[in-house]
């Protein structure tokens, strides 16, 4: 029987998931830390991978200590400190500031179909990484990243297509992550062996 199924995600040791759901054949590392998200089907964190506020597609790579939707400080206020927002934790009679975490969980992060997060890239909160981008190793990702585009850096910019643009909306149209798990299996040995354009050629893309 394969190690992942499809009614249950393989959740690892010591990880904290709260207010999050999961698609089909998912896997969540070590001491992964995931809050109000949902994390679509064949996608899967390395250890120590922490998502916040965030909606993943499908087949997502998310490396190990890469963080997804970091949240936040307010910046306009006298402090920035918990003390201002997490009021409960340090008086009897003050309660936790709803208007600001609503604020906060409103502030989604959306990772496209077959995209790949680096180690240790972050990627900040309203961003969309769209399908099969890639975010190199220790990128910091502050704006939206085009569908099948490579970023790097600090803060990320362009480095180079995974795909030509033509590919690339070839791709995005046969939306092969929608497939049945028995079209996958089917179309695994292609998936191996074929360049992109002759995959596209075989499969009616």
């Amino acid at each position: 029987m394969p190690r992942l199924q499809p009614d249950s995600p393989v959740i690892h040791p010591d990880c904290d998931i709260a207010a999050t759901t999961f698609g089909r054949y998912t896997e969540i590392g070590r001491g992964s830390r995931i809050v109000n998200a949902h994390v679509g089907d064949y996608s899967y964190t390395d250890r120590y991978a922490e998502i916040a506020n965030a909606r993943i597609g499908k087949f997502a790579n998310i490396a190990a200590f890469s963080r997804i939707g970091p949240t936040d400080h307010p910046l306009h206020t006298a402090s920035l400190h918990h003390l201002v927002y997490r009021s409960d934790d340090y008086f009897d009679d003050a309660a936790r500031d709803a208007a600001f975490f609503e604020h906060r969980a409103a502030r989604l992060v959306h990772v496209g179909h077959d995209t790949w997060v680096g180690h240790g890239a972050v990627i900040m909160p309203e961003v969309t990484l769209h399908d099969g981008a890639v975010v190199a190793a220790g990128a910091v990702v502050t704006r939206d990243v085009a569908p099948y585009s490579i970023v790097a850096g600090v803060p990320a910019r362009a480095l180079k297509q995974r795909q030509p643009q033509d590919i690339a909306e070839r791709l995005i149209a046969l939306a092969w992550w929608d497939w049945p798990h028995e079209r996958l299996r089917a179309a695994l040995e292609d998936f191996r062996a074929l360049p992109a354009e002759a995959f596209l050629e075989k499969h009616g893309g």
